[in-house]
């Protein structure tokens, strides 16, 4: 199965799911390393000092070619993906991703690391507390 996993660059669980998914044999997005070489995308390759813009400029990068290309790299893998996982603590762009997959009819996961509610999470196929729950719900839908 092709896996989006979304989070966070500050998630320091995110290569633990991205491996543990990868060694049940699924085909997982990294985007910390999308292809070999690639580091992923970064604000501070447009600009070291991206986190003092305004948000005039914020929107300005959006269009600059190398937001461009790292935008087209994730949503490419967005959309070719059968599942997306979102792992707990996520950025902004993860619930974007999520709300994406749903809206698509994906098989949807979210992996969840505190006890906090969200109604919302209603929208999910799963919310689940562990990686092995993860690999269950995927492996029950294959």
């Amino acid at each position: 199965m092709k896996i989006y996993v979304a989070t966070s660059w500050r998630n320091p669980t995110q290569p633990e799911v991205v491996k543990a998914l990868q060694d049940e044999g699924h085909d997982v997005y990294d985007f910390r390393n999308p292809a070999p070489g690639d580091n992923g995308f970064h604000w501070s390759e447009i600009d070291p000092n991206w986190k003092s813009w305004t948000p005039e400029q914020f929107a300005k990068a959006l269009d600059h070619p190398i937001a461009q290309a790292g935008f087209l790299t994730d949503m490419m893998a967005l959309e070719r993906a059968d599942a997306c996982v979102l792992v707990m603590p996520y950025g902004r762009s993860a619930h974007l991703e999520m709300g994406y997959a749903i809206g698509t009819g994906k098989l949807t996961i979210i992996l969840s690391s505190d006890g906090e509610p969200e109604l919302m999470y209603k929208m999910a196929g799963h919310v689940v507390h562990s990686i092995p729950d993860v690999i269950h719900c995927i492996n029950v839908r294959r």
